[in-house]
């Protein structure tokens, strides 16, 4: 006996909405610009948090002979965002030494947090399709290579937030409180 077929309604479902219009969209919808500028402005309202934290009498603090003290180590987030900016203006030089930190402490937070705010608006005026033009930037000991805006970018971030990991250890060895990051942290419980 033959079975009968029967029809299986499609179930409704609402209308979608239509995905963000980018030129450089990617699967989620966000174009490159907007996925970076989305984690760079949330890791930099933690790195500023962490910075803030550091009692700045303990600026001089270094925890080994050969580490940079925590001014230095602070001046080195001001310099990846130095580079990027130049990236994003077609301006990035390689060679020559890295610049003297400021004596300044607070100088130091109030200029990272400056450049942060003009670096914003200058990626958001970068036309999508130059995030992937090339700057130069180092590739391995004394080489130097061709790096597409938007990678150099990420790579900078990242580096901010290693050093950013870098500094909660000298936030605790100073005597500071360690700011909740990814999640609580002995100094800012969440319970």
């Amino acid at each position: 006996m033959a079975k009968k077929a029967t029809k299986v309604a499609k179930p409704r479902t609402a209308a979608k909405k239509p995905a963000r219009k980018a030129s450089a969209a990617t699967s989620n919808g966000f174009s490159l610009k907007d996925q970076f500028l989305n984690s760079f402005q949330r890791e930099h309202g933690v790195t500023m948090k962490v910075l803030r934290a550091f009692p700045a009498k303990q600026s001089e603090f270094r925890p080994h002979p050969r580490s940079q003290c925590a001014r230095e180590l602070a001046f080195t987030f001001v310099m990846e965002q130095q580079v990027m900016s130049l990236a994003f203006q077609n301006q990035l030089k390689m060679g020559g030494a890295f610049p003297k930190a400021p004596s300044d402490f607070g100088a130091i937070v109030d200029q990272f947090d400056k450049d942060y705010h003009t670096l914003v608006e200058l990626i958001k005026k970068t036309p999508e399709k130059d995030l992937t033009t090339t700057v130069p930037f180092f590739t391995g000991p004394k080489q130097v290579g061709d790096w597409p805006k938007i990678q150099l970018a990420w790579f900078m971030l990242s580096d901010q937030i290693h050093h950013r990991g870098q500094y909660t250890v000298y936030l605790r060895m100073a005597g500071g409180k360690v700011p909740s990051i990814y999640g609580p942290s002995a100094d800012e419980p969440w319970n």
